[in-house]
């Protein structure tokens, strides 16, 4: 450490001193029983979404499913029935609606801020921190920073949902609205030069694409939180047989690699809108599922973990998102489908992106031809909370959603998935995907070609930086103890 690093981790800890702020441990966020109880004990008068320091806490799967005061659970999760799905295979998705902002990207957003400020790399006191992104990353980043005592800058598309602009400007967020939608990444980051250009070390950028922060908090959180549901629901026979996540900043992917050094043989599928298949085709286009980026490889993916890549339809997925919340399609599902009511009224739990994560589980298990010993893990990033104004743009364009169109949509886009537009990779198959890589972070973005071979050649690299994540759990206890302020819940 520098002898400036040294004198900013000292601002840091007198602030966090001043703010009452503790940094949970990744351990803590495993393992919410590790919480001290007189944290658990000053929770239960604080709500889910509160600006609260202590909230930090809460980044966890393992929130009890209610708006305040809850206390600690089980792994909040769904499993979806054949009669919906209609694959024998058992799937079961993780749901991100309870944590705090709604979806789980204040775990992906605490990994890159809060290793730079235990390290003394960025100074809260004078800096902002800029958070780029297609969807939930720049809400989560704005939140994690006001807890934190930080100033937040956002960068996203400026055709993504109402919702999440509303929610940004409340939080004090610095908002900057790029051309484009989901599909528009490139963009973002001409903004970020921009800024980066015009305002020096006033800002830090934490770019999710890049930052190991966020793939690694998936690692040591996600990745065990599906294992312990599997232990928890599987029968004799079951196996751990798959995961389909969406690409996205390829952060949720980094489960993945933990899952791997626990079920060597399951298989991991990434998705893709298919109309901007760049995994599948080195394609490009634009596409409604919001909160998956795209056009681009990102720096963290571990591609030589991968297995399938898969393109999701987005006029399906739109017209399912459709069916899971109009009233005539929760009236389908569950008179003339005969589908627990209570899990039908669950599947406003599922996003846009949630969404797409269902249908790729299908297409695993239809391609493998699972069966009811196979069990498919997927996550619901989000839920249909920041979607509400979707919903209202699809009933102004098509009209009032049906009867009718709620069986047209479950038999077409439910049951009539398909295994088209996949692909069971081979070796040169995850090369040519991992090269795709030099063309943003190389020619774009500054990084090497020695790094990008040996993400590639070196068997070491993955691992060795999940492998950080205990001397970051040491790093954020020795940071604790400097600002004294857990001397009072022990």
């Amino acid at each position: 450490m520098t002898e400036q690093e040294r004198q900013v981790l000292e601002n840091t800890v007198k602030q966090c001193r001043e703010k009452n702020i503790i940094l949970p441990t990744y351990k803590q966020m495993r393992n919410p029983d590790l919480v001290p109880e007189k944290i658990k004990d000053e929770l239960k008068n604080i709500g889910l979404w509160d600006l609260n320091p202590l909230n930090l806490f809460r980044i966890t799967w393992k929130n009890e499913p209610v708006k305040f005061g809850g206390k600690f659970d089980g792994v909040n999760y769904i499993e979806l029935p054949p009669e919906l799905t209609g694959v024998k295979a058992r799937i079961v998705m993780l749901i991100g609606k309870f944590f705090p902002t709604g979806a789980h990207k204040v775990g992906a957003t605490f990994g890159p801020l809060v290793e730079k400020l235990v390290t003394g790399r960025f100074d809260p006191s004078r800096q902002k921190a800029l958070w780029p992104s297609t969807g939930n990353y720049c809400r989560g980043g704005a939140y994690d920073s006001y807890l934190l005592g930080c100033k937040s800058i956002a960068v996203l598309p400026k055709g993504m949902s109402q919702e999440r602009f509303d929610w940004l400007h409340k939080v004090g967020a610095e908002v900057f609205a790029t051309p484009g939608t989901e599909s528009n990444v490139k963009e973002i980051y001409d903004k970020v030069k921009e800024l980066l250009a015009e305002r020096g070390d006033e800002i830090v950028n934490l770019n999710q694409f890049e930052e190991i922060g966020n793939s690694l908090w998936h690692y040591a959180v996600t990745g065990p939180a599906m294992e312990e549901v599997y232990n928890k629901i599987k029968k004799d026979d079951n196996r751990f047989s798959g995961v389909f996540l969406t690409q996205g900043s390829a952060g949720t992917l980094g489960s993945t690699d933990y899952l791997r050094e626990k079920f060597p043989t399951f298989k991991v599928c990434a998705g893709e809108a298919l109309q901007c298949p760049t995994l599948l085709y080195n394609g490009f286009g634009e596409h409604r599922i919001e909160g998956i980026g795209d056009k681009h490889v990102p720096w963290i993916h571990n591609i030589r973990n991968m297995d399938m890549v898969a393109g999701i339809d987005d006029n399906p997925n739109i017209r399912l998102m459709r069916l899971f919340n109009e009233p005539a399609g929760k009236e389908y599902l569950k008179n003339e489908l005969k589908i627990d009511p209570e899990l039908v009224d669950k599947l406003e739990l599922l996003g846009i992106s949630s969404i797409a994560n269902l249908m790729g589980s299908i297409k695993l298990a239809k391609w493998h031809e699972m069966d009811e010993n196979d069990m498919i893990f997927t996550v619901a990033t989000d839920s249909m909370e920041m979607y509400q104004s979707r919903l209202k743009e699809e009933t102004e364009l098509h009209g009032e959603f049906t009867n009718r169109d709620a069986a047209i949509s479950f038999e077409a886009d439910m049951l009539g998935l398909s295994t088209d537009a996949m692909i069971e990779m081979n070796y040169y198959e995850k090369k040519r995907m991992h090269n795709l890589k030099y063309f943003t972070w190389v020619e774009q973005q500054g990084k090497t070609s020695e790094e990008l071979n040996a993400q590639w050649y070196d068997h070491n690299y993955w691992k060795s930086r999940y492998a950080k994540v205990d001397e970051w759990d040491q790093e954020i206890e020795e940071f604790n103890e400097r600002t004294g302020l857990l001397k009072k819940y022990l």
